[in-house]
């Protein structure tokens, strides 16, 4: 990220607990600091990245932190994966010394990292996300306002969980497939091709049923969508394969059947952690 900004054009300052993997930026120009104090003092924006709330918080606000070198009117901004809380924490600590602070989580890997294409979550007031927003597609070529200060945070906490929590689902599922007797390349090919593969959950389902709370104009009846999982969760017990988090969701859709749902949108059971959460996920346009 910080070889992308100076690629385009911007003058760095450069700390890092281990002073080598500052080596590429300061051959080509970038300047050592030998702390965060250091890298902050006469910076217009101040960029970290860390691996944790903890070593955010530390390094902003610690002893000889971002904190005690940031002149008035500079802009901090965080783009690690961390705590709205702390992030919160860290705003009101640094508004009391006129500096203004934004957290801007990123997502893409090493890869989009190298490549400038990153997504960036930024969180904090508007009118500073606008004027950061230029150097930050330096680093990504998507980049959104998601809210308040904490909202970047929320936003790439919940990617984080998606992501994390799908590969479990798809390992159950590969597992099965494969041990009842399908190559895992042709496996691949199905479920890339399919609607799981082709990204309707994103593109269709989120935007078109649950943002509009339609969950009665039948795409795919809810008892059809339980009979599919049915038969995989059968098959699942035949080849002696755990589907624990199958076997969850095929208890939530026999409770919306419970309810006389077996004829609405195989999405309506989303009503149900809707219910359990006590907020309805809809879109104000």
């Amino acid at each position: 990220m910080a070889l992308n900004l100076m690629k385009a054009g911007h003058a760095l300052a450069v700390h890092d607990v281990r002073q080598p993997s500052a080596a590429p930026h300061l051959e080509r120009g970038a300047t050592w600091a030998a702390s965060p104090r250091a890298a902050a003092e006469n910076a217009e924006l101040i960029l970290t990245s860390l691996p944790g709330p903890a070593e955010v918080e530390r390094v902003a606000t610690g002893a000889d932190g971002i904190i005690q070198g940031a002149a008035r009117g500079a802009i901090y901004a965080d783009l690690s994966t961390g705590s709205p809380t702390v992030m919160r924490r860290i705003h009101e600590a640094f508004k009391e010394r006129g500096v203004h602070v934004l957290d801007a989580p990123v997502s893409g890997g090493v890869g989009g990292a190298t490549h400038g294409t990153l997504q960036v979550m930024v969180g904090g007031d508007e009118a500073i996300y606008r004027q950061v927003k230029p150097v930050l597609e330096a680093i990504g070529d998507k980049v959104g306002h998601m809210g308040p200060i904490g909202a970047g945070t929320i936003a790439k906490l919940v990617h984080n969980t998606i992501s994390l929590c799908t590969r479990e689902i798809v390992a159950e599922a590969f597992t099965l497939g494969v041990k009842a007797g399908v190559r895992p390349e042709a496996l691949l090919e199905a479920v890339r091709g399919g609607s799981f593969g082709q990204g309707l959950i994103l593109s269709r389902v989120l935007p078109n049923v649950v943002f509009k709370g339609d969950f009665d104009t039948q795409q795919f009846a809810l008892r059809l969508a339980r009979k599919d999982l049915g038969l995989a969760t059968a098959l699942a017990r035949e080849f002696d394969v755990p589907m624990a988090l199958a076997s969850v969701v095929e208890q939530h859709m026999i409770e919306a059947l419970a309810r006389g749902w077996g004829e609405r949108d195989s999405n309506a059971p989303w009503q149900l952690q809707e219910e359990r959460a006590g907020v309805q996920v809809r879109a104000s346009k």
